[in-house]
C-alpha cells in the first residue's frame, strides 16, 4: 500500500509540476493540470494515506475522556 501512496504522490507532483510548467511557457492552460493534480491529492491520496495510517491503531486512545478530568488527583493544591 505505501508504493501506490508514494506513486499517486508522485503523479500528483508530476500533474502540479507539469501545470506550473504550462502555465509559465503558454498561458491559462496550466490552471487545468494544477487543479487536476490537487483534486487527486485532496480526493484520492489523502483518504488512502490517512486510511493506511489509522487501519490498525485504537482510535479511542486519542480521544478526550471526560470521565478522567473528575478523577485527577488534586490534594497538592
Amino acid at each position: 500500500m505505501k508504493y501506490v501512496i508514494r506513486i499517486l504522490f508522485f503523479i500528483v507532483l508530476a500533474f502540479i509540476g507539469y501545470g506550473f510548467y504550462i502555465k509559465n511557457s503558454t498561458g491559462a492552460a496550466g490552471d487545468k493540470w494544477v487543479g487536476i493534480g490537487v483534486l487527486i491529492s485532496a480526493l484520492v491520496l489523502m483518504p488512502i494515506f490517512l486510511w493506511h495510517r489509522y487501519k490498525n491503531k485504537n482510535l479511542e486512545d486519542y480521544r478526550f475522556k471526560f470521565d478522567n478530568k473528575n478523577t485527577e488527583n488534586t490534594e497538592n493544591q
